[in-house]
């Protein structure tokens, strides 16, 4: 294990100033040679593993998540690059901290986060085994994302600032104190803003449609993503969902805009929302 000094801004209280790239003897240790029972996630780009990692001289134990990442491509190797060189000079409330990363042979990368331990709005939103999420929790919730967001583009220090360019609910986390905390850097980029892009990067339902229009992101991009975020915190409905019987109803920024238009709003809004709306009027 060695440790590699990144940016000044670094404040984790254990690894103050530093990023760790952990061998891949530490990753499997940590991960109990990747055992399944300590699976928490898992997608297009790879798995993600609740992990005890041991840091620093002391040798002092750090629970953590540890993303393995699938390289198919050389893409890969670039969001994985871009994921920990943005990473590692991003420090705030708001944002997963990077503690380390790990290369291990020609196709295994593994980048070591802050375990987070509430999981993703997304599953808080629309697993059913949790309980709607009150009004006050969700506008905590928006309010610490949009602070994180603001870090983003303009509190970093770095030219131009960050544009994320996958604003979703499954990329804010919420620790145990309810506080959001954006992840996931891999489609993150820097520099000028009038930059076209090869393709659209983005999950689709979040994406900006001027940026599918110019090819050209910017921090509008991100703003417009963290408005559908918005969207569905209020009306608890999946940006993207074809289990509707309706086609209108199947992208939730279109269904929005239709209600919009028929003067129907008060439909989209969560009947949770509604019901204690209902019963804080009743006490008043």
């Amino acid at each position: 294990m060695s440790i590699i000094p990144v940016c000044e801004e670094l404040q984790l209280s254990e690894l103050p100033q530093l990023c760790i790239e952990f061998t891949y003897s530490d990753i499997q240790i940590a991960t109990n040679y990747f055992n399944e029972l300590l699976l928490i996630g898992e997608g297009g780009y790879g798995k993600v593993y609740k992990g005890n990692i041991t840091v620093g001289e002391s040798r002092d134990k750090l629970v953590v998540a540890i993303k393995h990442l699938k390289l198919s491509s050389h893409q890969g190797e670039r969001e994985f690059l871009a994921e920990i060189g943005i990473q590692s000079k991003l420090r705030h409330r708001n944002l997963v901290s990077l503690i380390g990363y790990c290369k291990h042979e020609e196709q295994e990368r593994f980048i070591v986060l802050e375990y987070i331990s509430k999981g993703s709005l997304e599953d808080r939103l629309h697993r059913r085994e949790y309980p709607p999420l009150t009004l006050v929790r969700r506008l905590q919730i928006l309010i610490g994302a949009a602070c994180g967001l603001d870090h983003l583009h303009t509190g970093t220090g770095i030219n131009h600032g960050v544009i994320h360019r996958d604003m979703k609910t499954a990329n804010i986390l919420l620790d145990d104190n309810w506080v959001a905390k954006i992840c996931d850097f891999g489609l993150s980029k820097t520099g000028p803003t009038n930059q076209t892009s090869n393709y659209v990067r983005g999950t689709p339902g979040y994406v900006d449609p001027d940026y599918c229009e110019t090819l050209v992101p910017t921090q509008k991009t991100d703003v417009y993503m963290f408005g559908v975020i918005m969207l569905e915190v209020l009306c608890v409905r999946k940006a993207v969902d074809v289990s509707f019987d309706d086609p209108n109803q199947h992208v939730l920024t279109k269904w929005a805009q239709e209600c919009f238009r028929i003067n129907s709003l008060a439909q989209i809004v969560d009947t949770n929302l509604v019901q204690a709306a209902g019963a804080i009027s009743a006490r008043c």
